[in-house]
């Protein structure tokens, strides 16, 4: 596995590159978002970890000009603990926030429960592709389609839209998806999954005021509809 790690404080990078590369990861590093937008169009990442404050371009900013090209899933580090900053975040297509100062056994966990969540799996004997509609998804390839053609998650999108459709009609609670997925202790606010679902529906839905699949049971939480 590939990390790039992008910060602009340099004794912080050293650290977190040596940690990451004892735990068996290969890492490359940059100290700004321009760097990191240059870089990431190799395709060779499979994770980056971005500081939000960068000169030349800030975090957010080359997170909006990675993700016109990859899904690739993108830790953000931040100084900030406000949750509407993370909010923001992830509207740019951000997957996960660690805020500083941080311990790096989170780093470490962090990049472990991305990892494992977009690496693809091994085929297997049977095939779990789901479809329901025009939307079809592989699990196995990380890919969805609506109507045949490929449409672009980050991590973080596809692993909830994998949840909803493996269970159709089943409501989940924001809470609920919070303690399913963003499992390692995360202490954000339950309007992160709002964004997300907002998200997913402005990629899959023809309306997504009025959508068709991925529905809200008003005061309950989220579910497919099948």
């Amino acid at each position: 596995m590939k990390i790039l790690v992008v910060d602009d404080e340099k004794l912080l990078v050293k650290g977190i590159k040596f940690n990451l590369e004892h735990e068996g990861y290969e890492v490359d590093t940059a100290g700004d978002g321009e760097a990191a937008v240059e870089m990431a169009k190799s395709g060779a990442y499979d994770l980056l970890i971005m500081d939000v404050m960068m000169p030349k371009m800030d975090g957010l900013e080359a997170c909006v000009k990675i993700r016109e090209f990859s899904s690739v899933p993108i830790i953000m580090l931040t100084a900030r603990s406000e949750d509407t900053d993370k909010l923001i975040g992830f509207e740019y297509g951000v997957d996960d926030y660690i805020t500083k100062p941080f311990n790096i056994l989170e780093v470490k966990a962090r990049v472990r429960a991305l990892l494992r969540r977009s690496t693809i799996h091994p085929v297997q004997e049977t095939d779990n592709r789901l479809a329901i509609g025009s939307i079809s998804l592989d699990p196995e390839r990380r890919l969805v389609e609506k109507n045949g053609l490929p449409v672009e998650l980050t991590a973080r999108e596809f692993d909830i839209l994998e949840l909803l459709m493996r269970n159709p009609n089943k409501v989940y609670s924001r809470d609920k998806l919070l303690a399913t997925l963003w499992s390692y202790d995360y202490q954000g606010d339950e309007r992160t999954v709002d964004v997300h679902v907002r998200r997913i529906r402005e990629k899959l839905e023809d309306t997504p005021a009025a959508p068709e699949y991925v529905l809200t049971k008003w005061g309950v939480g989220y579910y497919f509809k099948g």
